[in-house]
């Protein structure tokens, strides 16, 4: 399954402000959840299997390293927790580890847009606005506007915005 996301990452000290923030619009809480995602690695884009006890999936996305809002198109496919170890072992024969990132995320959601409190081991706390287009009916202007208005709201900084994955951090780290 493909969809469009315009979408920005921020280092956050105010993900207490935000939540009370997306609670005073009636977001809804899907709760929060323990992900590792094992990045593996591949000539395009990025590939990485999550492992969550809510979000289970294979997912590829290609993006530019930019601050701010941008583009990504992701190719995401659902898989039985049951399967991921088999799948892990598949994909690490096949392609090798490129970083493992581990993760609690509270994960809510207005209309089409997600919202995730992350804080990543070893990394800190993060806040990620992903505007979803999932079957092209919304539009990247609409998505871009959605994705500005939250930055806004948010009062996030210039400075605080994040213009490559946890991957791409955790691997300048080492």
């Amino acid at each position: 399954m493909g969809h469009i996301n315009i979408e920005f990452k921020a280092r956050s000290a105010n993900n207490k402000k935000i939540k009370e923030i997306l609670i005073s619009k009636q977001a809804i809480s899907k709760g929060i959840d323990h992900q590792i995602d094992t990045y593996f690695k591949v000539n395009s884009g990025r590939l990485k299997l999550r492992e969550g006890s809510i979000e289970n999936a294979l997912i590829h996305y290609q993006r530019k390293d930019q601050k701010g809002p941008k583009q990504s198109n992701v190719a995401l496919f659902p898989v039985d927790p049951g399967s991921s170890t088999s799948l892990k072992k598949i994909l690490t024969h096949a392609l090798g580890i490129l970083v493992v990132v581990d993760k609690h995320r509270a994960i809510y959601f207005i209309e089409n847009v997600k919202f995730h409190l992350d804080s990543v081991k070893k990394l800190g706390e993060f806040v990620e606005v992903e505007a979803i287009d999932s079957d092209g009916t919304i539009g990247i202007e609409k998505l871009h506007n959605q994705c500005h208005r939250y930055l806004e709201e948010f009062e996030i900084r210039e400075e605080d915005l994040v213009s490559n994955s946890y991957s791409d951090l955790l691997l300048q780290k080492q």
